[in-house]
């Protein structure tokens, strides 16, 4: 029986499904309008607090809120919403229609612009603040279904980039509204009244772009509503961490939030007291970082194939390390000079490699993030999905707090701004390893992609075959010792292996296997207990709606001809269909893997083995994956599958 919320939740065919690029879906319905509504509420945040910032800082005088205050304030009056509503926003979320909530969040922030224009004009602080604390909440509820959103309108292999889009549009809006607001507010005798305008024209284009967005079904239609934020946040928190994977993603995401926290808090005196540059260097930094993001938000789907890579995510977190401690090094040891704009300051060749820190710093940033969401959109039970991204929202919020905390307790206890920039750049190495060895998934992901795409040149085709939800057998030849590190490579999803104990014992490559938990096989005669637990665990995969791969020829092939097809796999197809479970199985076959280094093309001793020639066939040798049609259950034949097989190695 089909579950409705998650029929709701499954993207359905859409136009132009199979877009060339991200950008492509720009030209869609429904991406477009959504991309433009979000675009337009993040430049209206940004221009209205940057502008309520500069008005405080420079142009009012208040008593109780000195100048060195006003960014603080701002900053924790907006993020004080994620804290108490998060929770709550998440199960609107789920519980009604997601174009409904955004053209609701979206009336809201026009009477919240409003008040805000009257705030600007009679240059009333109180007022501001209190619209700084609606815009929060604003926030608070477009989150959950911003990320909610996709999933249910993308499909998986649309994620990445939709996901990349959403995260460079958003940066690139901040960059603009920040920009906007600070030039605005300045402009003498009109300034107030043009950022009242300005506001407020955001609020209603944004509205209007809204009313294009296609309808998105409640997931959850019959949720009762929770109104504890408490309770609720913790019962958040313990349904994201019943998916492991998800849960460390949610942290992972959050320490991004943290690492970036840091950078973007401190850019206004690392520009006066480290660089020496007037306000302009500062807005410089931020456009570089803003930049930086965005490309490699962008980069994730070309450099993913269009599929939800966490590969990308070890090599994020390793340059997001390389050049924040880089920065401290280019950064420490520049001469005291008078205060300089930003002419006087890019001609200076020292602070080019400080801006190309920045840049790489957030580029890799960029190729964290973006898989990280991706993931948890993916993984997450449809029908909960909002309430875990708000569950996110909250730790986010926390760990951003942490970082201000930290790093004000930092610089109180002597600490450069440099120091402090090196100190983050040990830290998120120390943290990403904690994170990449309680799920190793991230680490295998990452050897997979290096090895398809710096070891080899790796072309798959009928990718789509590959089931992104439900339980499948992939059944495939057996050609090297990496057959199993591509079959990862080409999968959206983790996949289980059977497969020789006697591969567990090579260096390295076991370790990994281990790692992917991989099920060990011995021959029957040779072990029958070993045998008959390896496939009492397959079927346990299946039964957890898995994926499950075997390579039926039972040993790497020793003449590079495919061999005949033991019975396991049939073995694995009755016992699941004794159960109830009818997994189709999908034929695979690797093609000119045979003569590579891993393969057992070398004769040594009388025996043929592999490993032994690492340059034999250079890097970057092409070889492919070729992905054939699933096979109904009832029509699996050991003979047949070969055939298929075959058929597909001469594809």
């Amino acid at each position: 029986m089909t579950n409705p919320a998650a029929a709701a939740a499954t993207p359905v065919a859409h136009e132009a499904n199979a877009h060339a690029n991200q950008f492509a879906l720009l030209k869609q319905r429904r991406f477009a309008p959504f991309f433009w509504t979000q675009f337009a509420g993040a430049a209206n945040d940004n221009l209205f607090k940057f502008a309520f910032t500069v008005m405080v800082t420079y142009q009012l005088q208040l008593g109780w809120m000195p100048p060195a205050m006003a960014g603080l304030v701002i900053g924790a009056l907006f993020i004080l919403p994620f804290l108490l509503f998060s929770a709550t926003s998440g199960q609107l979320t789920d519980k009604f229609d997601k174009t409904k909530m955004i053209r609701f969040v979206k009336n809201l922030e026009i009477v919240i612009m409003l008040i805000a224009a009257w705030g600007f004009v009679t240059a009333n602080a109180v007022v501001l603040l209190g619209c700084v604390f609606l815009m929060g909440l604003h926030s608070t509820l477009f989150g959950p279904v911003k990320f909610a959103y996709l999933p249910q309108v993308l499909d998986a292999r649309e994620l990445t980039g939709g996901n990349g889009m959403v995260e460079m549009g958003t940066f690139v809006a901040i960059l603009l509204g920040q920009v906007a607001g600070g030039l605005l507010v300045a402009i003498p005798q009109i300034g107030h009244m043009s950022v009242a305008v300005g506001c407020v024209l955001l609020a209603l284009v944004g509205r209007g772009v809204a009313q294009a967005i296609p309808k998105a079904p409640a997931t959850d239609p019959g949720l009762v509503i929770n109104w504890n934020p408490i309770s609720e946040t913790w019962r958040n928190l313990k349904l994201a961490n019943e998916n492991v994977v998800v849960f460390r993603s949610l942290l992972g995401i959050s320490w991004m939030w943290f690492f970036g926290a840091v950078f973007l808090s401190q850019f206004p005196s690392f520009a006066k007291e480290v660089l020496h540059g007037d306000e302009q260097v500062a807005s410089l930094l931020l456009v570089v970082f803003s930049v930086g993001i965005g490309v490699g938000s962008l980069l994730c789907e070309t450099l993913s194939r269009r599929q939800v890579e966490i590969g990308l995510v070890p090599l994020g977190a390793i340059g997001m390390s390389v050049f924040a401690i880089d920065l401290y090094f280019a950064s420490r040891g520049l001469p005291k000079v008078p205060e300089m704009g930003i002419g006087a300051f890019v001609h200076q060749g020292a602070h080019w490699r400080v801006m190309v820190d920045l840049a790489l710093l957030s580029l890799f940033a960029g190729l964290y993030s973006v898989p990280m969401y991706a993931l948890i959109q993916l993984r997450s039970q449809p029908t909960h999905r909002a309430r875990i991204i708000a569950a996110n929202n909250i730790l986010n919020a926390l760990f951003m707090i942490g970082s201000s905390v930290i790093a004000g307790a930092l610089l109180g206890a002597g600490f450069t701004i440099p120091q402090i920039f090196l100190f983050t750049g040990i830290a998120n190495a120390v943290v990403a390893f904690y994170i990449f060895m309680l799920v190793p998934e991230y680490l295998l992901r990452f050897v997979a992609w290096v090895l398809s795409r710096f070891v080899y040149r790796f072309d798959i085709k009928g990718e789509s075959h590959i089931p992104t939800e439900g339980a499948a057998v992939l059944v495939c030849n057996h050609v090297s010792f990496i057959d199993a590190v591509l079959l990862m490579a080409a999968s959206p999803r983790p996949i289980r292996f059977i497969m020789d104990h006697r591969i567990f014992k090579v260096p390295v490559l076991g370790w990994l296997f281990k790692l992917a938990k991989a099920i060990p096989i011995a021959p029957q005669k040779e072990d029958p207990a070993a045998y008959e637990a390896a496939f009492a665990k397959a079927l346990g995969v299946l039964r957890e709606g898995d994926l499950l791969a075997i390579f039926p020829e039972g040993a790497i092939t020793r003449d590079g001809t495919l061999q005949p097809f033991k019975g396991g796999v049939m073995k694995i197809v009755e016992s699941a269909r004794a159960e109830g479970l009818e997994p189709p199985v999908i034929p695979m076959a690797l093609i000119n893997l045979w003569g590579s280094y891993f393969s057992r093309i070398e004769l040594r001793g009388g025996e043929q083995v592999a490993m032994a020639k690492p340059f034999r066939r250079g890097f970057f040798s092409r070889v492919g994956l070729n992905v054939g049609g699933p096979v109904p259950p009832a029509e699996v034949q050991p003979e047949s599958l070969r055939q298929r097989v075959s058929a597909l190695l001469g594809a």
